[in-house]
This record gives C-alpha cells, structure tokens and sequence, in this order.
C-alpha cells in the first residue's frame, strides 16, 4: 500500500479514536473526521462510504490481526493443556494477544467503552465462536468434547476475557503483556475458584 494511503488512513482512525473519546460516536459526524485529520471530505471518500463503514473496516482489521495471531497457534495450545503444568504457563500466543492489543490500545479503549460502538462486543463474540468452534480440522474446542452447550461456554469464555481487556485498558496497562499473559492463563485454565484461593 502506497505511504500516503497508510499515513491518510492512520490519521482517519486517530481522528475517530480522539472524538470517540470525546463526544462519543454516534455525536461523530465525517465532517468532524475530516477536520480533525486535517484532510478534504474526497480523501475520506476515497476510502471510506461513511462513518459506518470506517468503524467497521477499523474492526474488522482488529479482529484479523487477532485471528493471525491466534490460528496458527492452535496446535502449542493444544500440547501446552496436555502438559498439566503447574504454575499455568502463559500461552506464547496470549501474549502476542495483549502486545497487539496494547499496540492497537487506542482504538480498542475508545470502541469499548459506552462511548464507543456497543455492538463490537457481539462482534468479538461471532469472532471467537468462529476462531474456537468453527467446523474445520484445525479448530481448538470439538463440539463432541462440550460438557455444556458451545453457545454458553463461548459466552463465558468471551465476556470474561473482555472484561479483563477492558480492565486493564481503564487502568492504564499497568501490567505488561506478559504479566496479564499470566493472569488471564491462571483464570481461564483453572477457573475463578482457583484463581481466588477457593480451590486447590
């Protein structure tokens, strides 16, 4: 992609990540966009139909990103449950997660708060449905392995790890990737009892 192009779209999405936080988006008009890109409606026009189709595209490269990272690991997460090690060592793939996400911080902070667009939670749910559960040889969890129904437990499963991201977001990444590598394997592999104390 030419170097303007990627310059022009960074300032785009900068500019809508800054008015997400500051009138959140539905306030946001292109208009808005435009002025605080410092660029012409036809530039933004060039890449974008509207405000909608900018926030789409904006997830939409998010969720790819994370599905690069997180595909081809399937088969070292899959070796690394087999092992039953004690303390949880933090998937090399969850830390690729939270590094990308701290990279790409702005943007995710904005979109999920209640300023942001609300529906992006549904959307990362579908995303890790299909990431986890999808019909091919290569998924992470089989349908005939489930204790209880896949909708329940990728909602679970989903909902929390928001939350966490969410958390750490608010509070200002005071954690390193690694650190919430840590954290989030610790609660996800051996439950919220265990991660509590309640349970050995």
């Amino acid at each position: 992609m030419d170097l303007r192009v990627i310059r022009t779209k960074d300032a785009i999405r900068n500019a809508l990540v800054e008015l997400m936080e500051e009138k959140g988006f539905e306030a946001i008009t292109v208009k808005d966009i435009t002025n605080k890109a410092k660029i012409n409606r036809g530039t933004f026009y060039a890449h974008y139909q509207d405000k909608f189709d900018l926030m789409t595209k904006c997830q939409e490269e998010i969720m790819q990103g994370m599905f690069n990272i997180v595909k081809p690991s399937f088969p070292d997460v899959i070796a690394e449950l087999g092992t039953n090690s004690t303390p949880v060592k933090p998937f090399t793939f969850i830390v690729s997660i939270f590094e990308y996400l701290d990279e790409n911080s702005g943007f995710m902070k904005a979109v999920l708060s209640p300023k942001g667009d609300l529906s992006f939670q549904t959307k990362l749910k579908d995303f890790m449905w299909k990431t986890l559960f999808e019909n091919n040889p290569n998924s992470l969890i089989k349908q005939e392995n489930l204790l209880v129904p896949g909708q329940y437990l990728t909602s679970y499963i989903a909902s929390a790890h928001i939350g966490v991201i969410q958390q750490w977001l608010n509070s200002g990444r005071k954690e390193s990737p690694q650190e919430m590598a840590q954290i989030l394997s610790t609660i996800t592999i051996n439950g919220p009892f265990f991660a509590a104390g309640l349970k050995k």
